[in-house]
Formats: structure tokens, sequence, C-alpha cells
């Protein structure tokens, strides 16, 4: 896919197949996640990425997650909070570096951050 990132990084963790469309979707994420890798100067590690609707229920996901349609990922990167890589993230945008869409943090899970390339703006802290 890229320098940094390979398919069976995004792939639904119950070990399903994806569409074709969902891996179209993620070769995108993978290109902007290079640009968040290269700023970080550390590998950005995949929590989760694509998820198949029994995969996502499983995990309590939003029946619209954006983890159904291969534009979601959970990441975490050594040394960071999910606040702290969500206000990078949030400085890449603001620079045009990465496209808006959703970013979230969980306080359940200090050291992930949610990002999404959904085509409007969402924030959310839980």
């Amino acid at each position: 896919m890229t320098p940094h990132f390979r398919w069976p990084e995004f792939a639904c963790r119950c070990g399903c197949a994806a569409p074709q469309s969902v891996i179209v979707s993620y070769q995108r994420m993978a290109e902007v996640l290079e640009v968040l890798r290269a700023e970080v100067k550390a590998p950005v590690s995949i929590i989760s990425g694509y998820r198949c609707a029994k995969r996502n229920a499983a995990v309590g996901g939003a029946s619209s997650s954006q983890h159904l349609v291969g534009a979601a990922v959970d990441i975490q990167v050594e040394g960071h909070t999910g606040q702290s890589l969500a206000a990078l993230i949030e400085g890449l945008i603001a620079l045009g570096k990465m496209p808006d869409g959703g970013l979230g943090t969980y306080s359940s899970k200090r050291l992930t951050c949610h990002y999404d390339l959904r085509r409007t703006k969402a924030r959310w802290h839980h």
C-alpha cells in the first residue's frame, strides 16, 4: 500500500474478506497516515481499521461507523496519549497536510485516537 502500511494492518480482526471498495478506501487512509508518521517520526499502530458489521456490533461500534466503509482507524503512537495525538492531527489538518473529518478520543482508551475520512468535520471525547 505505502512504505509503512500494509493491508493486513487495516483488515477486520475477525478474519473476514473485505469488499474491494474497502481496500481501495484504505489505500487513501494509508497515504494520509504516512503524513502523520513523518510528523511523529515513529510507527503508527493501527488498533482497529475495517470492521465487518458483525465485528462492529461485537465491539459496540456505532451503526453508521466509518469503520464499516473503510474510512476510519483507531491508532496509537508510542509516547502519545490519544488526546495529544488528536491535537497533533488537528494541527496537521489546520496546515492542510491531512484532510478534515472525524477525530475523537476516549477516556477508557487513553492511548487511542480515532481518525476518519468522512466528508464533514466531527469531533468528540467520550
